[in-house]
């Protein structure tokens, strides 16, 4: 048995308390690690984003002539930063102008003819009328004045051939038959004058019929012209349709900002020829930041809206970052798969599902999109 000297009997004490030593370190460092976690809901897989990432584009087809901006510049809500070649839609706006006023002046030629015609047809209507009723009325008159004098006329006549015999039998004088004799006369011509002047009377009135006859005919030829009036009306009314279309498309030759931001990206180039819907600018806002994490369910456990959370940025190892959790999506990532999981046969790989943490920023300094980060959200329970 070899002989231990004093030496080698203190190595052997000093390596003892070593390994003890380093037994209650890795004990206490295993301990504070799993009551670490027991408090906290720890990821790794967070991710620094933000709602405001704009991805810009033409809604019309053709040629950027210009562009403002530069990846990485800021640029002010409304501002332009990009321009298209709008020259084919502002020829066609001065064609389907001219278009709109020359139909404009038809249209206005044709409304000037309808009230003219209009109003002089009315007016020729209205003395029609009126003359018709002035002939009926004189018509009347004169066939109660024939028909009066008719009846004196019978009586005169009567008188004549009364006086006639008297004459013979020489009870009266010739100058008195002669009297009577030449007022039945001039009655009778009294008479035949009236007839002939109720037989002009009566041309009149159907002539004057036949001209309120003629202006009802032309009167309804006037529909004609209203017929081309509502015509050109619509015809406007398409043309000016179509004008708003291509001033829109001209609108939306310039391209704007929708936010105050930066250029995250740019898509084409001066003079390229790009379609409706094609990625010409990526605007984002870089204050409007948050941190989304996917968090296994296993690690839900009391993580409630309102924690307090702890944040490690990989690019910032030097600084801490607070926040809190904001929301927590109610649907795990996997349940929008493209490829859902078929799960009819009852025989399926049970997988650790994850769930989206949405975590509020209280500084967004130095933070840029994309930017990971570990997560440590306390528990309330």
């Amino acid at each position: 048995m070899p002989f231990l000297g004093k030496g080698d009997n203190k190595m052997k004490k000093l390596g003892t308390v070593f390994i003890i030593l380093l037994i209650i370190l890795f004990g206490y460092m295993g301990y504070d690690y799993l009551h670490y976690r027991s408090k906290n809901a720890v990821s790794d897989a967070a991710f620094v984003k933000s709602d405001s990432i704009s991805i810009l584009s033409f809604k019309v087809d053709g040629k950027v002539i210009k562009m403002t901006k530069n990846e990485g510049e800021s640029v002010k809500k409304g501002e332009i930063i990009a321009v298209m070649d709008d020259v084919d839609f502002q020829n066609a706006k001065k064609q389907i102008a001219n278009s709109i006023k020359s139909a404009t002046k038809s249209k206005e030629a044709l409304e000037a003819k309808l009230k003219r015609v209009s109003d002089e047809l009315n007016l020729n209507e209205k003395i029609s009328q009126n003359n018709i009723y002035s002939y009926k009325q004189k018509i009347k008159s004169i066939e109660l004045s024939i028909k009066a004098n008719q009846t004196k006329l019978k009586k005169l006549t009567l008188d004549e051939k009364r006086y006639k015999k008297m004459l013979k039998q020489k009870l009266i004088s010739k100058n008195v038959y002669e009297k009577v004799s030449t007022a039945k006369n001039s009655l009778n011509d009294m008479i035949l004058s009236a007839k002939s002047e109720l037989s002009a009377t009566k041309l009149n009135l159907n002539n004057v019929k036949n001209a309120l006859t003629l202006s009802t005919i032309k009167k309804s030829q006037t529909k004609e012209i209203v017929k081309n009036i509502e015509a050109l009306s619509l015809k406007i009314k398409s043309m000016q349709n179509q004008l708003q279309e291509v001033e829109n498309k001209i609108a939306y030759c310039t391209l704007r900002s929708p936010m105050d931001g930066k250029i995250a990206k740019k898509f084409v180039n001066n003079s390229s020829v790009i379609e409706a819907g094609y990625p010409v600018y990526s605007v984002v806002d870089p204050k409007n930041l948050h941190v989304e994490v996917l968090l296994s369910e296993k690690k839900l456990r009391g993580v409630e809206v309102g924690d307090s959370v702890d944040i490690k940025i990989d690019a910032l190892e030097n600084r801490d970052f607070k926040g809190k959790v904001q929301s927590i999506l109610p649907t795990s990532a996997s349940t929008f798969s493209l490829i859902p999981r078929d799960i009819a046969s009852g025989e399926f790989t049970k997988l650790d599902q994850r769930f989206t943490i949405r975590i509020s920023l209280e500084e967004k300094k130095d933070l840029l999109i994309g930017m990971s980060a570990n997560i440590a959200i306390k528990r309330d329970k």
